[in-house]
């Protein structure tokens, strides 16, 4: 392979922030960050990142580098046929001679930068290596290996709302993704509801799905006004009716998340009635459900401080959970896919409504010890599935119960079991 091919390899911006539907994904950034950047209980953009829309020639450039590098693989025999750890090693071969075949040629890049790394919370520095704003070559490297073993059949165009963007520059857009990546049968984005409901009109969204958007992931979060309100998420519940509504009108499937414990305990009920409302008369496809986790500095991290905002426990979210399912009457597929869950509730309502409630109230009915200890084996478990092991700082967390290799709760005491379920769970990626 010619020097100066390898010299020419870009990388190219990945989303970081997507849906966990959308993990394995091919992405590429229409915009950049958040133009809201104003909820309560985000930590993402709080970091000192500027919205921008980028140009269509920024990102057919990308595209085109994508193209170029996953090309390359291709030739190297890279592909989803192959066993994981030849992928792995001839990826890092790849890898090395394209940094070599650039460094001779004197091609630099944007550093790799990664907003979160020097953050005060070491919860965010833990968060930075998959926040990644600037990637390198190896990052894009893979994230295409990833796509190209999943089936290389989905693509997610980000960052936070890209239903603000014109449907004419995103139907160009997805005409040049198609041009390099024929494969693709499956685009999806994340909207805002209200953008969905007073921004565009029904012939605009129709034409995001004339352009080939398949579905919009919607944070809904809750369908309580006053829980929109205390956490400035921006939207109403009657937002969420009608942008989900109109959507649906205008062929788009529609994805829905919800988030439990977001109305703390004072509102947790409240939360769940009227989030089950929304759902009902706007009739999502799918809800999923996103148990909030408080980060340092977010404002509701504040508000946590202050006394005005009281943190739901895990026994108050799964009882809010138990009430929202009971509540909802419409056709939906409910899936609990967020590592922060504690309980793994999924189905098709109405028809699995038994089944799932039967789950929470196998929880429920457990002694109070025997529930402090299913949170912590229940959230060490989304952490191996999540990362693909534990770290060696969760290790270090947990030692005083491991013991030859195995949990050993024994005679430890409550507290300090809540202590290790806290910290797991606080690097747990939502």
């Amino acid at each position: 392979m010619q020097p100066d091919r390898l010299s020419a390899v870009r990388p190219f911006e990945i989303c970081s922030i997507r849906p966990p539907t959308e993990n394995n994904s091919l992405t590429f950034r229409l915009t950049r960050n958040c133009y809201w950047n104003k909820c309560a209980f985000c930590p993402i953009y709080k970091t000192g990142a500027k919205f921008k829309k980028r140009s269509m020639e920024e990102v057919r450039e990308d595209v085109t580098n994508a193209r170029i590098l996953d090309d390359l693989l291709a030739e190297n025999g890279i592909s989803g046929s192959m066993d994981t750890r030849s992928i792995q090693q001839r990826a890092v071969s790849l890898i090395q001679r394209i940094r070599q075949a650039r460094q001779e040629a004197g091609v630099t890049d944007k550093a790799r930068c990664m907003p979160l790394e020097n953050s005060p919370d070491p919860r965010m520095r833990w968060f930075s290596s998959w926040f990644i704003d600037y990637p390198d070559i190896s990052d894009c490297v893979e994230h295409l290996v990833s796509w190209r073993i999943s089936g290389s059949r989905s693509c997610f165009l980000g960052d936070a709302d890209a239903l603000i963007l014109r449907p004419d520059h995103i139907g160009a857009v997805m005409a040049h993704i198609h041009d390099n990546f024929p494969e693709i049968a499956r685009f999806t984005v994340y909207g805002r509801t209200r953008t969905a409901a007073g921004i565009r009109s029904e012939k605009d969204l129709a034409a995001f799905a004339d352009a080939g958007i398949d579905r919009v992931h919607f944070g809904v979060e809750s369908g309580s006004a006053d829980v929109l309100k205390m956490v400035n998420k921006g939207a109403t519940p009657d937002d969420h009716i009608n942008g989900l509504l109109k959507a649906a009108r205008a062929g788009l499937s529609c994805s829905f998340y919800i988030m439990p414990g977001l109305g703390g305990v004072a509102m947790s009920q409240q939360h769940a009635v009227e989030t089950a409302r929304v759902i009902n008369e706007a009739k999502a496809d799918y809800v999923r459900i996103r148990t909030l986790e408080i980060f340092d500095g977010t404002p509701i991290d504040v508000m946590r401080k202050k006394g005005t905002f009281v943190e739901a426990d895990d026994d108050t979210v799964v009882l809010e959970i138990k009430r929202l399912i009971q509540e909802i009457r419409v056709e939906t597929e409910l899936l609990s896919d967020s590592a922060t869950n504690l309980l793994q509730v999924n189905g098709r309502l109405p028809e699995d409504r038994e089944r799932m409630l039967a789950v929470i109230d196998e929880y429920l009915s457990m002694e109070p010890r025997q529930r402090i200890e299913y949170s912590l084996r229940s959230r060490l478990a989304a952490f191996a599935g999540q990362y693909g092991g534990l770290s060696d700082e969760v290790l270090s967390a947990i030692a005083p119960v491991l013991k030859d290799g195995s949990l050993d709760l024994g005679q430890v005491p409550d507290g300090d079991l809540k202590q290790m379920t806290a910290f797991v769970k606080s690097r747990l990626m939502p």
